[in-house]
């Protein structure tokens, strides 16, 4: 049986060496061949072989993001032309995406191996922003959102589905999420949370000050267009929290669901989910993580504290 090709995808700031250090006596044992993009090679040492990202994308099995969900998001991205799974160790804060921690890598592994575990597929969004003369594609695991820049005013666009004129809006950001991303932006500027069973997408004004002021839900079936209206002089395009461009008044973006874009390894679905909305409840409460620790009892404290330095 051929050995299965594992690309690794790596936050560019983060210490990893942790779970580097599990994946290369994985490598060395010969259960697969580790494999990373030369842009990341540097940072990962000679044992994991360097590959161009066209030769990443077309010869992977499944690909291992070391991050948080933003760097999760990326690997996505990265194989959505050829959606192989994506495992998340999570070195991030939130982690809603993200399953395993550090320690649990080398068992997970060992799972992948004997094929103990689920897939979860994940829909996109598709964007194409017209402006200009020029044409520019997207793709979003979580959302798409127009947003004011500092000084440059509200953002004013006009919402059509299926081609017809749905109303318009004036805020400082419209935002549209995947079932999967309605717990990102769309949640913290009040849009619901979407099941992930949900094929279809949520467009959420941020601060409305005119126009359509609350969300709306749309099928999967349904492209939606939004023209930037007059009064829009500076507003930044973002793509899973990423800034990739800018629009002004006149530039057109239609967007549409991709079902099926992406695909996670999920090794306990029902555990993650608990997680999931456990972290969900959390971000409700008024307290910064170093104040929810306050919430544990004292002679508790100390126990986890004496445990984590032994």
């Amino acid at each position: 049986m051929e050995q299965p090709v594992v690309g690794l995808v790596v936050h560019p700031s983060k210490n990893v060496q942790e779970s580097v250090e599990v994946l290369d006596r994985w490598n060395a044992s010969g259960a697969g061949r580790l494999v990373a993009r030369r842009i990341d090679a540097a940072r990962l040492g000679s044992a994991i072989d360097a590959v161009d990202d066209d030769e990443f994308t077309d010869t992977v099995d499944l690909v291992v993001a070391l991050g948080g969900d933003g760097t999760m998001l990326g690997a996505m991205r990265l194989v959505a032309r050829r959606p192989v799974p994506v495992l998340g160790v999570n070195y991030g804060n939130v982690g809603f995406l993200v399953e395993i921690e550090p320690p649990e890598l080398e068992s997970a592994l060992e799972r992948l191996s004997a094929g103990e575990y689920q897939l979860e597929p994940h829909h996109a969004l598709e964007a194409r922003l017209s402006w200009g003369g020029s044409r520019t594609d997207y793709l979003a695991f979580n959302d798409i959102t127009i947003v004011r820049r500092p000084g440059a005013g509200q953002v004013s666009a006009d919402l059509s589905v299926g081609g017809l004129g749905y109303g318009y809006y004036r805020a400082d950001a419209i935002v549209a999420s995947t079932p999967a991303g309605s717990t990102a932006y769309n949640y913290a500027a009040g849009g619901p949370v979407l099941s992930p069973a949900l094929s279809g997408s949520v467009v959420t004004p941020v601060a409305p000050m005119a126009g359509i002021d609350r969300s709306v839900v749309l099928a999967a079936r349904e492209r939606y267009h939004f023209d930037i209206a007059e009064g829009t002089r500076s507003a930044a395009l973002e793509v899973d929290g990423l800034v990739v461009g800018e629009v002004a008044t006149g530039a057109q973006l239609e967007v549409r669901l991709r079902k099926d874009a992406g695909s996670v390894v999920r090794l306990d679905a029902e555990r993650h989910g608990r997680t999931g909305r456990l972290k969900l409840g959390l971000l409700d409460l008024p307290l910064r993580p170093d104040q929810l620790i306050e919430l544990i009892p004292h002679d508790l404290r100390q126990k986890l504290h004496r445990e984590t330095e032994e």
